[in-house]
């Protein structure tokens, strides 16, 4: 369609799924994780977890909250004509920009070419936000989409401000934007609820989640065949490649075992599970620096202890569980023993950071334990099927 008036979805639309234009703006993320994973490895491997940590998670934030501003909106007004195509494409365009603002934001606190990607990104959204004010047909609808615009305008403000101040309140003020973004959504849609729609949110949330999960594999597969190449160290690398695909395939099984859209009814639900799934995201992908890192420390070309190298895997791993069961699975469990699968699951793979070098391969046979008893336990707690006739 070449142009359409952009009115609110209906949330009860059905067989609402994600567009090949959604997908396309996903895959295009996977170049940001990707520079954040390299950055946190470097940082890691070099034995500097503080800075690291905190740098990956700056980074990252700016990589999950470019994709949360489009993913709602996109849920609640997606008109997929024209305009919206080539707004859209303009964000990915962004995207792309802050990607390569990544390593300079991450080691020497320069986040200009990252403003920059950001300031194009929030171009074409607050059109967006207008445009749809502009079709809006109720007062409230209108106002949130006013808000939201201006929202963006002034926080958007407040990052190319952020550029003009002393290296060392950077950081700090960095922290106050992050609020101030995270606002945003809570203020505008106080008094009116945009009509996002659950089963199209869980899905593209989903999506992201395979995206990360995906950017692991990728990254661990990378650093395993380098190190063959470099060394030949079969035997250090094995038990970490069939250890951290146990761990991978183990977070995918537990993040999609339960229907979240059933649990999203209003933005009480829907913002903290949100929000929470940037610890989810975050710690995703860590899993696969952790693993490069692992595998860096077998090969010797990490100048950290075994210990050091464990933890960059277990950590994360008993991260993304701990964040699953807080935002996903305790809402769908049955009794205690069901409830404290995931959280006890976390412990366990923390403990094995204290298993020398068979530490990852441990933790992802604790990983696929726990799909086997979380599943034993679920199908024993079902109640039992309704005679017919």
């Amino acid at each position: 369609m070449t142009y359409v008036p952009m009115t609110a979805r209906s949330r009860d639309e059905g067989h609402r799924a994600a567009t090949p234009l959604e997908l396309f703006f996903d895959l295009c993320f996977v170049v940001a994780v990707a520079q954040a994973g390299q950055r946190l490895v470097h940082a890691l491997a070099e034995g500097h977890p503080g800075s690291g940590i905190i740098g990956y998670f700056f980074v990252f934030f700016g990589v999950w909250w470019a994709w949360m501003n489009f993913t709602w909106f996109a849920s609640a007004y997606d008109c997929d004509d024209v305009p919206y195509r080539i707004a859209t494409l303009v964000q990915i365009t962004g995207v792309l920009v802050y990607a390569a603002g990544v390593s300079r934001a991450f080691d020497q606190n320069d986040w200009t070419v990252a403003v920059i990607g950001y300031l194009i990104m929030r171009v074409a959204l607050t059109a967006q936000w207008l445009r749809a004010a502009a079709g809006e047909e109720s007062p409230g609808g209108r106002t949130a989409a006013l808000t939201y615009a201006a929202g963006l305008v002034v926080c958007q403000a407040g990052w190319v401000g952020l550029l003009f101040a002393p290296d060392d309140l950077k950081r700090w003020l960095f922290l106050v934007l992050v609020v101030a973004e995270l606002m945003v959504p809570v203020v505008a849609e106080r008094n009116h609820q945009t009509p996002w729609h659950a089963h199209h949110i869980v899905e593209r949330y989903g999506l992201f989640t395979i995206i990360v999960l995906g950017e692991t594999i990728a990254a661990s597969t990378v650093a395993v065949k380098s190190a063959l190449d470099e060394h030949e160290a079969l035997g250090e690398l094995l038990p970490l490649a069939a250890g951290g695909l146990l761990i991978v395939f183990a977070a995918w099984w537990i993040y999609f075992a339960v229907p979240m859209h059933e649990h999203l009814n209003s933005n009480r639900e829907a913002i903290p599970w949100g929000y929470g799934h940037l610890l989810i995201f975050a710690s995703g992908a860590a899993i696969g620096a952790g693993i490069e890192v692992a595998v860096e420390h077998a090969v010797g070309k990490a100048h950290i202890s075994q210990l050091a190298a464990n933890a960059a895997v277990t950590v994360p791993s008993a991260l993304f569980l701990l964040m699953v069961w807080l935002l996903h699975s305790r809402h769908f469990k049955r009794g205690l023993a069901q409830q404290l699968v995931l959280p006890l699951a976390a412990v366990a793979l923390l403990a094995c950071t204290w298993a020398g070098p068979y530490a990852v391969l441990y933790a992802g046979l604790v990983a696929t334990a726990t799909v086997v008893v979380g599943m034993t336990l679920s199908v024993r707690g079902r109640p039992p099927a309704l005679s017919v006739g």
